[in-house]
């Protein structure tokens, strides 16, 4: 039987790294990235692209 969607694929809050406090919420798949996920992502505050780093 197939499992949910949310035991494969949970959504994670990812935050920028600038200080900004600026955050956007994505799906990860826990199977490929069993670590913290890091995007580079753009921080409209500071108007430039930044990485963002999964919080828990």
């Amino acid at each position: 039987m197939a499992k949910k969607s949310s035991e494969v694929r949970p959504k994670v809050v990812i935050e920028s790294t600038a200080g900004t406090g600026h955050r956007y919420i994505t799906e990860k798949n826990r199977r490929n990235d069993p670590d913290r996920l890091v995007l580079k992502k753009y921080d409209p505050k500071i108007r430039r692209h930044v990485d963002f780093k999964e919080t828990r």
